[in-house]
């Protein structure tokens, strides 16, 4: 997905785990292995293991300071 950015500049978005485009995704990795005759559980796997080995499809971290924890515990804080 493409956006502008600051400056008119274009800026890729991409999907987080846990927003309804990744779990749209997952969905449909789930739902085509289970087609493939493979069981629920193990479709559910299989779906997860997927996405991430796909980088695109893979957590980037916290995107605030805060999410990085208490700011006494985060490295670098001594």
């Amino acid at each position: 997905m493409k956006r502008l950015g600051p400056g008119g500049l274009e800026v890729i978005v991409v999907p987080e785990p846990g927003s309804k485009e990744y779990d749209t995704r997952r969905a449909r990795l789930r739902k085509d292995a289970e087609d493939s005759g493979v069981s629920d559980q193990d479709a559910n796997t299989a779906a997860n293991e997927s996405l991430r080995e796909e980088p695109q499809w893979r957590s980037r971290g916290p995107k605030t300071e805060r999410g990085r924890g208490p700011k006494g515990a985060r490295p670098g804080n001594a």
